[in-house]
């Protein structure tokens, strides 16, 4: 058996001083020269060189409102997304429990693009081949980028909203014991990740912003992993809210709905099996064409930005920040900080999952759609997207009835995949997530032990 090249642990992803110096230089050192270099392992985590969270706090010319929004930034991870935490997560710990071996499993990785481009890239580093399952009209540059990494291709058809059939797929293809699933939407692991590493990277990113405290956080849910910060962040802030966004043209978690839309990476007809619906307080439809449109003002807008009073040296920053669900958030955090009338010392925490190096295409579809795309149209968008946002399509699901209607909607879409009833039911107590989130001491401990 080959060996496994063993990278950090979630105390050392959450804060990378923890790791051995000499192991921690390296993996700085490298991470420009060589990012197929398994060393790259040890730089997955929010934090840059300094131990400081890689993030933004968006200039208020742009958002338009008093409550500071405070972005992570995920475009600094390995690969270009934060989705390669969870990969390596769910991988890590399904070969310290020894169910993945190298040389004799194939890893399956179900996804809409980042979570699927995390694992065609984890496996590289750690040496195993890898089937990305993914619907067939996604961005080029996603499939390219998986491409690129080694792992192959398994296309189901359509598009973000039919991430069903690579469910359906992926389990077809367990069917042979030889593969194994890091299936995002239903592993706890990618839980396990979000709300310790990255609800923690939040807490800390809020430090000295505003009051110190964090008084919403957003994350609109493909596989729900990151919403899982949020259970940390009310730990620690119980009044935090916390708000689910999705696509207004796909709005199952609010009401079934189960349309087509082009937010890549969210909006997958489901609730996925890791979504903690007790602490989801909100959900919020956001429009799909507003995303898209938002990513062309911030990057080709640059002038436009300027002339609304943002630094120049902040817009030229910004230009490749961010994918549309990025946007997406952004625009969430808006709207959330407008409906609870946060004021000055206020923070709202949201997320950037990527950044624009995988949505050139999108870009040109837009273009394509529209007759005009000049600076003039781009500032109305701003204006109309940014500072006129409104505080609509914002749904409390704080009731018992509301959070019945999740329940249920959970139990429709998993008990066809073997979940039993029983076990759903025990999702209903927040005892189940904390049994759960618990097992991260035993991984810290196995990690380091067989590293």
């Amino acid at each position: 058996m080959r060996k496994i090249p063993f990278g950090p642990n979630y105390d050392e992803m959450l804060n990378p001083n923890l790791m051995p110096k000499d192991i921690r230089e390296k993996a700085l050192n490298t991470k420009e020269k060589d990012e197929l270099d398994s060393i790259n392992l040890f730089n997955i985590t929010w934090k840059d060189e300094n131990n400081q969270v890689r993030k933004l706090v968006l200039p208020k010319e742009l958002t338009g409102i008093d409550a500071n929004i405070v972005v992570l930034l995920g475009k600094y991870f390995p690969s270009g997304s934060h989705k390669v935490g969870p990969a390596y997560s769910t991988l890590i710990e399904g070969c310290v429990d020894g169910d993945i071996i190298p040389g004799e499993h194939t890893i399956l990785g179900p996804s809409t693009g980042n979570f699927g481009i995390g694992v065609s890239y984890i496996c590289r580093l750690m040496g195993y081949e890898a089937v990305v399952i993914m619907p067939d009209n996604m961005s080029r540059e996603r499939y390219e980028r998986i491409q690129k990494y080694g792992a192959k291709l398994d296309l189901t058809p359509g598009s973000e909203s039919d991430v069903i059939l690579t469910l359906e797929r992926t389990y077809k293809l367990k069917e042979n014991p030889k593969n194994k699933a890091l299936a995002q939407f239903e592993l706890f692991p990618n839980y396990r990740f979000h709300r310790y590493v990255t609800g923690n990277s939040a807490i800390e990113a809020v430090k000295g912003v505003g009051n110190g405290r964090i008084a919403c956080f957003c994350s609109a849910p493909g596989s729900a992993g990151t919403l899982a910060a949020g259970d940390e962040i009310k730990k620690i802030y119980p009044e935090c809210k916390i708000a689910a966004l999705e696509p207004y043209e796909c709005s199952t978690l609010a009401d079934g709905g189960r349309g087509q839309h082009r937010i890549e990476g969210i909006g997958d007809k489901m609730i996925t099996l890791i979504h903690n619906a007790l602490t989801t307080d909100f959900v919020v439809e956001i429009k799909d064409e507003e995303t898209v449109q938002a990513l062309k003002v911030i990057h080709d807008g640059t002038e436009v930005l300027v002339e609304m009073g943002i630094n120049r040296e902040v817009a030229e920053f910004m230009k490749n920040l961010f994918g549309p669900s990025g946007m997406c958030n952004i625009i969430g955090a808006i709207k959330m900080a407008k409906y609870l009338k946060l004021g000055v010392d206020d923070n709202v925490v949201t997320i950037a999952t990527d950044s624009f190096d995988r949505y050139e295409s999108v870009i040109e579809n837009l273009d394509s759609r529209y007759l005009e795309v000049e600076d003039f149209v781009l500032k109305r968008w701003a204006k109309d997207i940014f500072l006129r946002q409104k505080d609509d399509l914002v749904y409390d699901f704080r009731g018992p009835q509301a959070k019945e209607q999740l329940f249920k909607q959970k139990e429709s879409d998993w008990l066809k995949f073997g979940y039993s009833k029983e076990y759903l039911d025990e999702m209903r107590q927040m005892e189940f997530w904390e049994n759960e989130y618990n097992k991260i001491r035993h991984y810290n401990e196995k990690i380091i032990e067989m590293r």
